[in-house]
């Protein structure tokens, strides 16, 4: 959580970044200070914005957005470096996740988040990894661009409602209910968590038996209410809807274990701070598969097959 002078500098921020001042001449000295208060904290402006938008690309973007802003910006005014630059973040994601969510209603299939590779990002998983997961980014995507922010700011990385509620120029009462309903609609969709031992041995199971077309090991892998979601866009063919059901989802994977699996080589790696299996062909990722598991079994699984959401999974 922050400490109580940390989120009372970030209420005394808001108001500047709310009404930007001119900019004065700067010497070199300045401009460097600027720059390394910009960079010690680019990883958690990163974090605000790719949990608030969901996608890495939409994320730089708005983490540049707000250098160029911090750059121009006369912080002889500013106090506290990150309650300005936090505020500003936060806002700017919340009008790029706007415009998002217009474009994703016409998206073709079910979307899915934008995965991390958080072995060649270690930074990104420093602050609260748990709300990095792709279950988790899922839920979030049900929820309003400001009673994402709210969660966000609130769960993920513990700002007080009193600081939230002047980062969103809202009442505290309002940012409360917010993040009460947020969270009511995460505890719903949520399972129970397991160990990341077992994570990992569930999901070599299920590729194991994937690969096989086991039907017997798929249906004992699964629980009984999972749901199967494949992201492809337009560039790939994969399942338009979600896929329900211990019956279902054994049929759907089973009909393609014959060709799907041939001429590729399946690596583990970490996403978003998860175990998860990258399929690649020709050295370059083509699927990467997430999954959700839980006491009962594997819960939820994910298929990320856009080539525009995997350009940015590389391997040595």
């Amino acid at each position: 959580m922050r400490s109580h002078t940390e989120n009372l500098a970030i209420r005394r921020e808001h108001q500047a970044e709310t009404a930007p001042a001119p900019p004065t001449p700067e010497s070199h000295a300045d401009l460097d200070t600027a720059a390394r208060e910009f960079h010690a904290l680019r990883p958690r402006l990163f974090g605000i914005a790719y949990r608030v938008i969901g996608t890495v690309a939409d994320a730089e973007d708005v983490v540049q957005d707000v250098w160029l802003k911090w750059h121009a910006y006369d912080r002889s005014q500013v106090e506290h470096p990150e309650a300005f630059l936090v505020t500003t973040t936060t806002r700017v994601a919340i009008n790029v996740l706007h415009s998002a969510r217009v474009r994703r209603e016409t998206y073709t299939g079910p979307w899915l988040p934008e995965p991390i590779d958080t072995e060649a990002n270690p930074e990104v998983e420093a602050e609260f990894n748990e709300s990095l997961s792709f279950a988790l980014l899922v839920l979030l995507e049900a929820l309003s661009p400001t009673e994402r922010a709210a969660f966000v700011l609130r769960e993920a990385f513990g700002y007080e409602y009193a600081t939230v509620s002047e980062i969103l120029e809202m009442s505290e009462m309002a940012v409360r209910k917010l993040v009460s309903r947020a969270r009511e609609h995460i505890a719903s969709g949520r399972r129970r968590t397991v160990s990341t031992t077992q994570h990992r041995r569930l999901l070599r199971a299920f590729v194991a038996a994937a690969r096989s077309g086991d039907v017997q090991q798929l249906e004992s892998l699964l629980a009984a209410d999972v749901i199967s979601y494949s992201d492809g866009g337009d560039a790939v063919h994969a399942a338009r809807i979600p896929i329900v059901g211990t019956e279902r989802v054994v049929k759907f994977v089973a009909a393609f274990s014959r060709w799907f699996w041939d001429g590729i080589e399946v690596r583990e790696v970490e996403i978003n701070g998860e175990p998860a299996i990258a399929i690649v062909a020709d050295g370059e990722a083509v699927t990467v598969l997430s999954l959700c598991p839980s006491g009962d079994g594997i819960a939820r699984l994910f298929w990320l097959l856009n080539p525009e959401k995997l350009g940015r999974i590389h391997f040595a």
